[in-house]
């Protein structure tokens, strides 16, 4: 069997992808992976920086002493707004790849970066307004836009077989942006420098990523917009089953990124060095981790992982209320540690859920092969924004349930006993739609009278 031509079409001009099929086996081992991996490589560097420059201003605050006349409850609105912009911009930002090409979307996203970048530069000194801080805060995230692109670009290039271990290591390879940045933050700080220094740094890695992008990726032509997908995301009830469920791993993960720091400053009197060394390391075990979620998925089943998972998260949530009650310290930070592994491997999980539900969903309307895997595709694609968008969404809600938890009891105890909730909720959820269901068993909304046998949601 002949593999479909990669080559790019001439009447397009740049690097595009006419024919391309992951599903076919031959294809996939003669032509797919090869090109697939290096998208991924670089696809995975361009979020890596957006990861960064959505989370900076987790590191400014820390920067941000007495002189700036900042309180507590202002540094939490500021990494707030950041998180929301950045919840919001996703779903433009996954539509954007099947209008511009993956790609040329990728270096466009890219350089876009050097707008909050340069802005926070310019502005970072103590006499700048509180509503120019405000609104850099806000541009920066467009850096959280790059991850529901890059998620989509990615997902059209593997076979589902592939998708949880490429979709989770591509995310992981961009959530690594947090600890990175803060770890860099850390050097600067201990070094004495000042915020200018940091944002120095990551001006020309930004131009990097676009010229990267630009030589070495391509874009797929069978990926275009599809304004029907969308509405029919939009319509799916499972697109907003997994977006609840997204809220509490992903949403979890980011809304603790940028809050980690301010509650050890805010709740144990750390100082911004003695905070520094620590906050990076729940971010990049949670990021490292994001890959082996996705790949115990593939292997055992999403929802089970997340079903379990759950549980594990609110068992650390717990030992945080406690530690939190007793104000010991080490046990907190361990416990916080621990729920930031929890939450990476949940992204993991639930990401690999989201292609074989709409796989599923293909096989109970009679479609098969091919045209299954298509139908997948093009769903899960088009529900990734905004399942990427509501979950993120929980980051904004995390930091104003700190902001919240502060200005009434004086530590965070409130605001975690808020999370437990809702991660009891999130395991009845997930037991309640994917795994109660008999093996084989779709809702009667989907089923056709003349369905082909499917996957179990269990294994999804």
């Amino acid at each position: 069997m002949t593999a479909p031509s990669t080559a790019p079409a001439p009447s397009r001009g740049g690097r595009w992808i006419e024919h391309w099929d992951p599903e076919n086996e031959t294809f996939w081992k003669e032509t797919g992976e090869k090109v697939a991996r290096r998208n991924l490589i670089f696809s995975v560097l361009s979020e890596h920086i957006g990861f960064s420059v959505w989370t900076l201003w987790s590191v400014m605050v820390l920067f941000m002493g007495p002189e700036y006349g900042l309180t507590p409850a202002d540094k939490f609105v500021l990494v707030s707004m950041a998180t929301l912009v950045g919840a919001i911009v996703r779903v433009p930002y996954t539509f954007a790849v099947a209008i511009f090409g993956g790609r040329n979307w990728t270096i466009i996203s890219a350089s876009l970066l050097l707008v909050p970048t340069i802005a926070a530069f310019v502005v970072m000194e103590p006499g700048t307004s509180y509503t120019t801080f405000l609104i850099c805060a806000m541009l920066t995230g467009i850096g959280g836009g790059n991850f529901a692109s890059s998620m989509t670009n990615i997902n059209a290039f593997y076979p589902l077989r592939k998708k949880g271990w490429a979709l989770g290591l591509n995310a992981g390879g961009g959530n690594i942006g947090v600890p990175v940045m803060q770890l860099v933050g850390l050097a600067v700080i201990g070094a004495s420098g000042g915020p200018r220094v940091l944002l120095g740094i990551y001006i020309p890695l930004i131009v990097v990523a676009a010229v990267l992008a630009a030589m070495y990726m391509d874009n797929i032509a069978s990926l275009k917009n599809d304004s029907g997908a969308a509405k029919e995301a939009v319509r799916a009830g499972h697109t907003w089953i997994m977006s609840f469920l997204y809220i509490g791993t992903f949403g979890s993960f980011i809304g603790y990124s940028f809050a980690f720091g301010l509650v050890l400053q805010t709740q144990f009197g750390r100082t911004p060095l003695q905070a520094a060394y620590v906050t990076f390391i729940g971010p990049l075990l949670g990021s490292l981790i994001r890959p082996v979620g996705g790949a115990l998925a593939d292997k055992y089943g999403g929802a089970k992982i997340t079903l379990w998972n759950y549980v594990a998260m609110a068992a650390a949530t717990g030992v945080i209320i406690l530690a939190s009650m007793r104000e010991s310290l080490p046990l907190f930070t361990v416990a916080f540690i621990a729920l930031f592994v929890l939450s990476g491997i949940g992204n993991g999980s639930t990401y690999k859920m989201i292609p074989g539900i709409f796989q599923n969903k293909a096989l109970a309307m009679g479609l098969e092969g091919e045209a299954a895997a298509a139908y997948g595709r093009r769903l899960s694609g088009a529900s990734m924004g905004l399942i990427g968008a509501v979950g993120a969404l929980g980051g904004l809600g995390i930091n104003l349930a700190f902001r919240q938890s502060f200005l009434s009891v004086g530590s965070g105890t409130g605001a975690f006993v808020a999370f437990l909730a809702f991660y009891g909720l999130c395991f009845a959820v997930t037991w309640a739609v994917y795994l109660r269901r008999p093996a084989g068993q779709v809702p009667a909304t989907q089923a056709t009278t003349e369905a082909k046998p499917q996957l179990s949601y269990a294994e999804v």
